[in-house]
């Protein structure tokens, strides 16, 4: 009985560290999105921004 709840326990933890280190993932690839807009409205070639972002061309060029 206890292995069981120290198995719930743990796998619980692991989803959650998993959503959470996919929250952070997403939160990082959005603020590198909205930097990338500002740099193009800025005037910034494609290439400066890919470099600075770590966004791809094809991306930055959506905008």
């Amino acid at each position: 009985m206890f292995d069981t709840s120290l198995k719930r326990k743990w796998d619980n933890k692991a989803v959650l560290d998993y959503a959470v280190s996919e929250a952070v993932k997403e939160a990082a690839y959005n603020t590198a999105v909205d930097i990338a807009r500002d740099l193009k409205r800025g005037g910034f070639s494609v290439e400066q921004i890919a470099k600075y972002t770590k966004l791809s061309i094809k991306e930055i060029e959506k905008f």
